[in-house]
């Protein structure tokens, strides 16, 4: 019966993680704010980085929080209500939400936002390691993808050495998840054609 529980609790967190991590805040705040449908902007994205090309800095910063903070949600009420493992799958889940939400067709964003929302959760440490080589890499280079890769392909290592291989696990599925979102920067990037922080061109 304790096998049967345990897998019941990561079913529950898996599905709690997927749902809070689909809500669509950027395409929300959007609508909401008169600006109409953000798919019909600039990179088609429903993340920060898109809802920036609209020119409203402060719906940017909005939804770059929700989308950090629904990772988070999801990663730490798991923690609290079924135990550490649980935590791990919600928070993996979440940014599947965000990635692939079942209200927009499984047409979300790229989650990094969502991805350093639950590291912060699930390891703080190591969260607050990639937030700082984001900010580092985008200092020196001005192209958010790269950074984004950047931090993301460092979070295992992050995450092992702050909190041990189960966390570094759900990092490195994150990292080839967050690889594969960005599939079309590579590309730019090895092309070198990927615009710098700033242009209005799809990043």
């Amino acid at each position: 019966m304790e096998e049967v529980s345990i897998v019941l609790d990561l079913i529950v967190a898996a599905i709690g993680g997927y749902l809070l991590g689909s809500i669509p805040f950027g395409l929300v705040l959007t609508k909401a704010a008169g600006l109409g449908d953000i798919r019909a902007i600039g990179s088609g994205n429903i993340g920060a980085t898109n809802v920036l090309r609209t020119g409203r800095k402060g719906l940017a910063l909005a939804t770059l929080l929700l989308d950090g903070g629904k990772g988070a949600i999801a990663a730490l009420a798991a923690l609290v209500l079924l135990g550490r493992d649980p935590m791990l799958v919600a928070a993996f889940a979440a940014v599947l939400g965000h990635n692939f939400p079942v209200w927009l067709g499984f047409k979300g964003g790229k989650g990094v936002a969502t991805t350093l929302g639950t590291l912060m959760a699930c390891s703080w440490p190591a969260g607050l390691a990639c937030c700082a080589t984001w900010l580092v890499v985008a200092f020196v280079f001005r192209i958010s993808s790269l950074s984004a890769l950047v931090a993301l392909a460092l979070s295992p290592v992050y995450a092992f050495y702050f909190s041990g291989p189960e966390t570094a696990a759900m990092a490195a599925g994150l990292a080839v998840l967050g690889f594969i979102r960005h599939h079309a920067n590579i590309k730019r990037l090895l092309k070198g054609e990927e615009p710098r922080i700033g242009k209005k061109k799809e990043a």
